[in-house]
């Protein structure tokens, strides 16, 4: 039996810019364009007439924007749906209203590199877990108050991918100011990193700024790997900081959770705690063994509360991971381990 084609809506207030996305989309073998929308009412009606298994979603639309449409659509009909967007503020609020995932509206010279990147994420968005209530706030009394047995050598380390924006935020937005320096890679395009540690900084009581080369690793500060940079962490006679140079995809990423968390086994070793969030894929997963075998405590999200349950599910299979956890437990275990000493 022949797998059934992705049915995709496109919703767009450009008429060029939908014929040119439907065009190209139509080209991909396992693709189908069941129809068109020039705003959110059009889009609604054409919703219930044809069912799509994803929805490319213009942020920019008269009347009604693509966040305002995620707010009344995804309560009702939680269809995986990618916002393109030209602004990193917006996509972080449409993900935090239910999308699934959210790219860069291109210039004329990328199209070519957005369709490849779009095509991608349509075949995830097609399998990924839309939540139709998106809380972005764990229970306070869930997290401990204070790290009792803190010192310099320790150092958390977190990846993820698709619906890692919001998970990550879930997992440290109420670690105490007092929480050893969290290193963190999400991929995300260059510029969207900058935008994301900022939303983090005014979010979280750590506080976070994107990576850059030898910024220090301490406590009370969450780093951001930097879109098209290859973050690692190194140590020297003062204690741990980062490198965060242009570099080569590894593991199809740059920034590449795989080259975090090989360069934390590397040199933090036992006293790593290390945790691998929602993704596609498998970057991370090797990586996170790696921490294991060289003693640190590793933690996957289950895959109940994955939007898409791949970079973890690796890593559980390979035996990375130590305890697999449902998203709202991760930063208290996290906490715990620490407390340990």
């Amino acid at each position: 039996m022949l797998n059934k084609k992705i049915k995709i809506l496109i919703v767009d207030d450009s008429p060029l810019f939908r014929k040119m996305l439907q065009d190209n989309l139509n080209k991909i073998s396992d693709f189908e364009v069941i129809g068109t929308a020039m705003n959110a009412d059009d889009a609604m009606a054409k919703i219930k007439l044809q069912k799509p298994d994803v929805i490319t979603l213009d942020n920019e639309m008269p009347k009604m924007s693509g966040i305002e449409f995620l707010k009344v659509l995804i309560p009702q009909n939680p269809i995986p749906c990618i916002v393109v967007t030209a602004t990193a503020m917006n996509a972080f609020e449409a993900v935090n209203n239910g999308a699934v995932d959210f790219i860069k509206k291109p210039s004329g010279a990328e199209f070519n590199t957005f369709m490849n990147e779009l095509a991608g994420k349509i075949r995830v968005a097609k399998i990924s877990r839309v939540r139709r209530l998106v809380s972005s706030v764990p229970s306070p009394s869930v997290i401990p108050t204070n790290v009792t047995n803190f010192d310099d050598r320790k150092v958390i380390a977190i990846g993820a991918s698709t619906g890692g924006t919001e998970a990550i935020i879930e997992v440290v937005k109420n670690l105490p100011a007092t929480t050893p320096g969290i290193v963190i890679v999400q991929h995300m395009p260059a510029g969207f990193t900058k935008m994301y540690a900022e939303r983090l900084n005014k979010i979280c009581k750590m506080s976070c700024i994107e990576a850059y080369e030898g910024a220090r690793v301490e406590r009370g500060k969450i780093i951001v790997g930097a879109g098209e940079f290859q973050l690692s962490i190194a140590k020297d006679a003062k204690g741990y900081y980062v490198h965060s140079q242009r570099g080569e995809k590894v593991s199809g990423h740059c920034p590449s959770v795989d080259v975090l968390f090989d360069s934390v086994a590397d040199v933090v070793g036992k006293n790593a705690v290390g945790a691998i969030l929602t993704g596609m894929g498998q970057d991370g997963a090797k990586g996170l063994l790696k921490m294991r075998k060289n003693g640190a405590y590793t933690i996957g999200q289950d895959k109940d509360t994955c939007v898409v349950y791949g970079m973890p599910m690796v890593a559980y299979n390979i035996g990375g991971v130590v305890k697999q956890l449902p998203l709202e437990k991760i930063g208290a275990e996290i906490i715990n381990q620490i407390n340990r000493g």
